[in-house]
C-alpha cells in the first residue's frame, strides 16, 4: 500500500483530530478548534507569550479570526491572573 506523505499530519496538525476536509477561512478554522480546547497544561512563560502573538490575529481583517482571538485572549489572561483590559 502507497501512501502519499502529503496527506499525513505533521507537527501540531498531528495533534487535532480532523473528521473531515477542513473548510472556510483561517479564522473560522481557528474558532472550530478553540471550541473543542477544554484544557492545557502549559508554563506561564509560554502563555503569557502565545497571549503576546495574538495581537496580529487581534488585527485581522476576518471577524472570526477575530472573535477567537479575543476569546481565547481573555481565557489565557485568566489563567494568568491578569485583567483581560482588551476585551
Amino acid at each position: 500500500m502507497t501512501t502519499n506523505s502529503s496527506q499525513i499530519p505533521r507537527g501540531l496538525a498531528a495533534l487535532i483530530p480532523h473528521t473531515h476536509k477542513a473548510e472556510g477561512s483561517s479564522g473560522q478554522r481557528a474558532a472550530a478548534q478553540l471550541l473543542g480546547l477544554r484544557e492545557v497544561t502549559l508554563p506561564a512563560a509560554v502563555i503569557a507569550a502565545a497571549d503576546a502573538l495574538l495581537d496580529h490575529a487581534l488585527a485581522s481583517n476576518d471577524p472570526v479570526t477575530r472573535d477567537a482571538a479575543a476569546a481565547t485572549r481573555t481565557r489565557l489572561r485568566a489563567v494568568l491572573g491578569v485583567e483581560d483590559t482588551d476585551g
